[in-house]
């Protein structure tokens, strides 16, 4: 029998909301859980990089998948992020996810060290075999300093029956078109997911799936009418959502790391939230806030 696509759509990579003093913020982080459920989307992701996964402790990023896969109770699936510097962490978190209830999760590549391709199929396999949930690889070469290319991946799907999906955060359309022609074309149920706002498009045109894309957090109406129109054969319709999510990773420039600017967007668009991030990260100074509230009126998005 033929295995069909497991997540697709739009999956928004959740910011992990905290408190001044750099506490789990539930209330709001509850609320915009639900805010974007009540938007339509296909599924949520929590401990990706906006989620600020990387500038937590493991006890804390457990804390996180737990108070989340609760929060949500089923109404969409839980994709909880696992990934980290070292495989014995990523183990641990993935069997806690698993134990938590969480439907998938995300594993980034190890960064610091660039590991051989052997030592890279070898770590996903023991990461794969550890649980039975479905893994989706993720692939940042931009911060991870190495890319999962098409053949490597292909490689890890042919070996392990539960890696069943990429999430691509690469600017690069060409990747893309051959992830999903070299991995879907031998595996049709395998995930291809764009990890920028701008390639949405693209990748559904290419016969990919979706996008887990940081709009979700405070323009989830845009992804998911372009993903609706598309799926309904208007693509004037999906075209015009383009354009607007062809302009919106001009915010991301603001700032680096942007995970402040996703949350002062969430604000600016009338979700009243802290917008406390976790250093290295800081706040956004006021006049990169008007540059931002400038571009979110420009796209009518708030």
């Amino acid at each position: 029998m033929q295995q069909t696509v497991q997540f697709s759509g739009i999956i928004p990579p959740v910011s992990t909301l905290f408190t001044a003093e750099g506490q789990l913020d539930k209330s709001s982080t509850a609320a915009l859980i639900d805010d974007m459920i009540h938007a339509g989307v296909d599924g949520l992701f929590f401990l990706g990089s906006g989620g600020e996964f990387s500038q937590l402790n493991a006890d804390e990023r457990k804390a996180i998948a737990e108070f989340a896969i609760e929060h949500v109770n089923r109404r969409v699936p839980v994709l909880i992020g696992t990934g980290g510097t070292n495989a014995r962490e990523t183990i641990e978190l993935s069997q806690h996810a698993q134990r938590a209830g969480a439907d998938g999760i995300v594993v980034i590549n190890p960064y610091y060290w660039k590991v051989s391709e052997q030592n890279l199929i070898r770590f996903y396999q023991q990461v794969a075999e550890s649980v039975t949930l479905p893994v989706i690889l993720y692939n940042f070469p931009a911060l991870t300093g190495q890319d999962l290319t098409p053949a490597l991946v292909k490689t890890l799907a042919d070996t392990c029956a539960n890696i069943v999906g990429i999430k691509d955060t690469i600017d690069s359309v060409a990747h893309l078109r051959s992830m999903i022609q070299t991995v879907k074309g031998a595996h049709p149920h395998f995930t291809v997911l764009c990890g920028y706002d701008d390639h949405l498009f693209n990748t559904l045109l290419l016969g990919g799936d979706g996008a887990i894309s940081a709009s979700g957090n405070f323009a989830p109406q845009v992804s998911v009418k372009l993903l609706q129109a598309f799926r309904d054969g208007d693509l004037a319709q999906a075209a015009q959502y383009h354009q607007t999510m062809l302009q919106i990773p001009q915010m991301y420039q603001l700032d680096t790391p942007f995970v402040n600017v996703i949350k002062e967007a969430i604000s600016l668009c009338g979700r009243p939230v802290s917008t406390y991030v976790l250093p290295p990260a800081s706040p956004l100074d006021e006049s990169r806030k008007a540059q931002l509230k400038s571009l979110l009126q420009q796209l009518k998005l708030c």
